[in-house]
């Protein structure tokens, strides 16, 4: 087959190029109203302009509030505070109260929160000690193997190079050689001892008896409106989804319901943390009181659940509390397990708005033309009787032509019209051309092909004589005026 196309081919797309931007520029369309008596067209029509309807008025124009003038740019002010009391047990029965201060790390964040529900606590001097027992790389049974060591970013100190063989260090968990010679740990330089992550954790009891308050204070500027999610006469109370639905003070295990529903995976999460999202939601209508606009709370876990994830689980940092005693550096070095509450709020706001209304009245309007363009198609494609539907809904017309058949349309109406007729006697003719009126001549060239014998058996009223000036034949008042 021949990639390069033919001259015809050619010619023919230049004349169809042509003939479109001709079309393009020189033809107008317009509407032709015809009338078609169908049924079922009529009711497809119909079915389809109530359903637009419905559509436009009930879900446009009312739950969307077609009729109000949205604002999106919510302002937002948010502030936490958590209250309760918590404890851990000590080894001799003993029991330490924990409160506000002591389990949220930092004190102040930006629209978010962090409890501590569980940490490992260590006691450290810097000095030297040896590494930790898990950590496998401090394996040795020299000096050389500690010296050789490249830099790793696990260490907990700097190494000093010596391996220490002594009896005290745990070897459950380290191999010996064939020769049972067995294993020790390269000394570091730092604080001292170093962590042990195997050693048994302190939960923090009563965490989910506490509560958090979320105040929230909102702007929309457009409107210059302002609000807040608490009542003006605020009483002590805790949020409950159906009879008490306007306290901003939730307890924790109700969010940590919502947010998880597996019970096991809850107590996970106290165990080793976790991020919970809390979102607010506003929806005001500015028509109506402001004191009617309330917050949807929602809140969701964005951490992985513990059966899906094996690899660091849950939410944990480390913190230290520093001192000085006798020249001697010393810290509590804390490794907090806990919650992470991330606050977001979003929002809008409508006010009716004439402006707004009218742009999506017309719009609504706009959308009952698809009811009409679809019957449209179906009674021009899809029906019987398609091609004479076509041939009744799309004409053509040349205004040249059409002023010139017009002409020639008079003439033979009037001709069927006359019913007398008047002699000359002036004159050898035996009947006169007949009487018209055109507002403007037609062309002669399209008037060639007319003889005055093709109306020769015209009849005419004579006294319409005198108000024409005819195109064919001779009368009589030409005839006088030349006498």
């Amino acid at each position: 087959m021949n990639p390069v196309p033919s001259s015809n081919q050619r010619f023919n797309m230049r004349s169809f190029l042509k003939q479109l931007i001709v079309g393009f520029m020189t033809e107008y369309e317009t509407p032709k109203i015809v009338m078609v008596h169908s049924y079922s067209i009529t009711t497809l029509l119909r079915f389809i302009q109530t359903i637009l309807l419905l559509y436009s008025l009930c879900y446009l124009l009312i739950y969307r509030k077609g009729y109000q003038h949205q604002d999106t740019s919510l302002i937002s002010s948010i502030t936490i505070k958590v209250k309760g009391l918590g404890y851990i047990d000590t080894p001799n029965n003993n029991s330490y109260v924990f409160d506000g201060t002591d389990y949220i790390i930092p004190s102040s964040e930006n629209n978010a929160v962090f409890i501590m529900t569980n940490f490992i606590e260590t006691d450290q001097s810097r000095s030297t000690c040896l590494e930790s027992a898990s950590f496998k790389p401090a394996k040795c049974r020299n000096d050389s193997d500690c010296q050789n060591k490249p830099y790793m970013p696990d260490i907990n100190g700097r190494w000093t190079g010596r391996c220490s063989l002594t009896s005290k260090i745990d070897m459950s968990n380290i191999t010996t050689n064939i020769s049972q010679q067995p294993y020790g740990l390269c000394e570091i330089q730092g604080w001292c001892p170093v962590e042990d992550d195997r050693k048994k954790s302190t939960v923090i009891r009563e965490i989910p008896h506490f509560t958090i308050f979320i105040k929230n204070f909102i702007e929309f500027p457009t409107f210059n409106v302002k609000h807040k999610n608490m009542a003006g006469n605020l009483k002590p109370c805790v949020f409950h989804p159906k009879k008490n639905t306007d306290c901003p003070i939730f307890g924790l295990d109700y969010i940590l319901e919502e947010a998880e529903k597996n019970e096991t995976e809850r107590q996970l999460m106290l165990l080793y943390g976790g991020v919970i999202s809390v979102k607010l939601d506003w929806d005001c209508n500015l028509d109506r009181n402001i004191k009617l606009c309330k917050p949807v709370y929602t809140f969701d876990r964005l951490d992985t659940p513990f059966h899906e994830e094996r690899f660091s689980i849950g939410f944990n940092f480390r913190f230290a509390s520093h001192w000085k005693d006798n020249e001697t550096y010393l810290r509590l070095l804390r490794k907090a397990y806990g919650l992470r509450f991330i606050v977001s709020v979003s929002g809008k706001a409508g006010k009716f708005d004439f402006i707004t209304l009218t742009l999506n009245t017309g719009s609504l309007v706009g959308i009952f033309g698809l009811a009409t363009f679809l019957c449209d198609y179906i009674l021009l494609n899809l029906t019987e009787k398609a091609s004479m539907y076509r041939e009744q809904i799309f004409h053509r017309v040349n205004p040249k032509e059409t002023r010139v058949d017009n002409a020639f349309e008079l003439l033979k109406k009037q001709a069927q019209d006359k019913t007398l007729i008047m002699e000359n006697p002036n004159t050898n003719e035996q009947h006169m051309t007949p009487s018209f009126r055109i507002s403007e001549p037609p062309p002669s060239e399209n008037l060639s092909h007319v003889t005055s014998t093709s109306f020769s058996s015209v009849p005419v009223n004579q006294s319409s004589i005198a108000l024409v000036q005819p195109y064919i034949g001779l009368t009589n008042m030409m005839k006088q005026g030349k006498k």
